[in-house]
């Protein structure tokens, strides 16, 4: 996918004011109307035109895509950083379907393309919504956490800046990745008395050094030493709710999955952890070890590659 530099779209610096942008856009738009421009790629461009201003009009989501840096090149292959919007308070919604894929990669196709419509005496405010990170372990046991979300605005001189905003929010308990958290009254304020938005705040995970995650459902990677997975054993596995024990059936291959019911991310019902078996082979870093591996190699005539036909 193709980098789009949006500054270079519009003909303006990084650090151009909102009006700047305004009358650059006004510009170019003219300049390159389908209707009256004579230009090759007249169409091309103005659509083009119409995505960067989207983008660069807008305070929340100029700040959002500025701080992709200033470091990609226009046509070069882009995936967005992970995280990268993440504390970002944005508000609205609406259909950006369209614009380009790199669009809907910073932005999904649901944000408004667009401003506001005509305002009511009586309107309830703006809903905003963010996308915030937390522990796995706040997910299975429920959390009270501060966090702080960043809110996009415009200063006296034009110039698009952030605040920081911060909230006390609970967690409840089984939330899965995805989800929202709904914070009434945190949004926009309403207008001629009407109530105000409400914040959305949708559920990241950090990654876990143990575990991942799917749903409600937990997997990890169990090292077990080769003994313990050709004669069988009772092996102790972290879970994250403490340590259990484990039976590995005699002859498991490397690659089993194996389930520990109900020791996933809580819920009705509760979703499962799967260990999934690794072959973990001890280091043949002495003189005992190496002769013990000489022996086995004598004496299993073991060939790891017989399925292969080799």
């Amino acid at each position: 996918m193709e980098f789009k530099d949006y500054y270079k779209i519009m003909g303006v610096a990084r650090d151009a004011t909102q009006d700047e942008i305004k009358r650059s856009y006004r510009k170019l738009a003219r300049k390159y109307h389908p209707d009256v421009s004579k230009e090759a790629n007249a169409e091309a461009r103005f659509k083009e035109l119409g995505e960067a201003y989207e983008v660069l009009k807008d305070a929340e989501k100029r700040a959002a895509y500025d701080q992709l840096g200033a470091n990609y090149k226009g046509g070069q292959e882009f995936r967005p950083p992970p995280d990268w919007n993440t504390g970002f308070e944005f508000s609205g919604g609406g259909d950006g379907a369209e614009f380009s894929d790199f669009f809907a990669s910073l932005f999904g196709r649901d944000f408004r393309a667009g401003g506001p419509g005509r305002a009511q005496p009586h309107a309830k405010g703006e809903d905003h919504h963010a996308r915030i990170l937390i522990d796995l372990e706040d997910a299975y046991l429920g959390a009270t956490r501060t966090i702080t979300l960043r809110v996009p605005a415009v200063d006296m001189q034009g110039h698009v800046i952030t605040k920081e905003r911060v909230l006390n929010v609970t967690i409840p308990k089984g939330i899965r990745e995805g989800q929202h958290i709904r914070l009434s009254g945190q949004g926009s304020a309403g207008l001629g008395g009407g109530n105000a938005g409400d914040l959305y705040l949708q559920v990241e995970f950090r990654a876990h050094p143990i575990f991942r995650v799917d749903g409600r459902d937990l997997y990890l990677d169990l090292p077990v030493a080769p003994w313990e997975a050709a004669l069988g054993a009772t092996v102790k596995v972290p879970t994250l709710g403490g340590i259990v024990e484990l039976k590995i059936p005699e002859g498991s291959a490397s690659g089993r999955k194996m389930r520990l019911k109900g020791r996933g991310i809580p819920g009705d019902p509760p979703g499962d952890c799967y260990a999934i078996l690794t072959i973990a082979l001890p280091p043949a870093d002495t003189g005992a070890a190496r002769d013990l591996y000489q022996k086995m190699k004598n004496e299993l005539n073991f060939n790891p590659r017989t399925k292969l036909g080799v």
